[in-house]
């Protein structure tokens, strides 16, 4: 895999989003593997749980590469078949409301737009003290199509979250941690021990 990293330790998966020049934003490609990864760890019975992070300090995730979905929008109509035929064969961890293994999100820093969504999939957060969460989304007309409008209002008090999904702000892990988004917020050097 190219853009996601995939160990196996202890009947532990580890999958590390791996793009941390553009703050582990998924194009395409990182969501199909991705999605490969999460039918290894569906279909092994030698894995007992899952544990997704984002490469480096600074960023879990910022979700989907706006940069390349721009490039693709301008992009001739065969490129954009290309494009649209590869997400044919993606299943996102946030469309995967049955997921029979259960899935940690080990924020490593910030979480934006769909990377916060791939954190709301999952059944644990455990994040650094200095992550930040959000939904930008409104900010740039677009809407948190990938779960948030739905999953955001049923893990937090339903007024906070309407605040926050039609303004686009952004909160610190302590609060999230307070309003009941995040289970645990630890400081960045001990992450690997939670």
């Amino acid at each position: 895999m190219q853009f996601i990293d995939f160990a196996l330790k202890d009947r532990v998966a580890w999958i590390t989003i791996n793009r941390p020049e553009v703050r582990n934003a998924l194009n395409p490609m990182a969501y199909y593997e991705l999605s490969q990864a999460c039918d290894q760890i569906e279909q092994d019975d030698d894995i007992w749980l899952a544990v997704i992070t984002g490469a480096g300090d600074k960023a879990f995730s910022a979700g989907r590469d706006l940069k390349q979905m721009a490039q693709i929008n301008a992009a001739s109509k065969a490129k954009k078949r290309e494009e649209a035929e590869l997400w044919k064969k993606i299943t996102r961890l946030t469309d995967r409301h049955y997921f029979p293994k259960p899935i940690i999100a080990r924020l490593n820093g910030s979480a934006y737009g769909g990377g916060l969504e791939i954190a709301l999939a999952c059944d644990i957060i455990v994040a650094a003290d200095h992550a930040r969460i959000g939904l930008p989304e409104p900010r740039r007309g677009l809407i948190p199509f990938a779960g948030g409008v739905h999953r955001l209002p049923r893990q937090m008090p339903l007024k906070k979250a309407m605040g926050y999904l039609l303004t686009g702000r952004d909160m610190n892990a302590t609060e999230a941690c307070e309003l009941g988004l995040i289970n645990e917020v630890v400081p960045a050097k001990h992450l690997n021990e939670t």
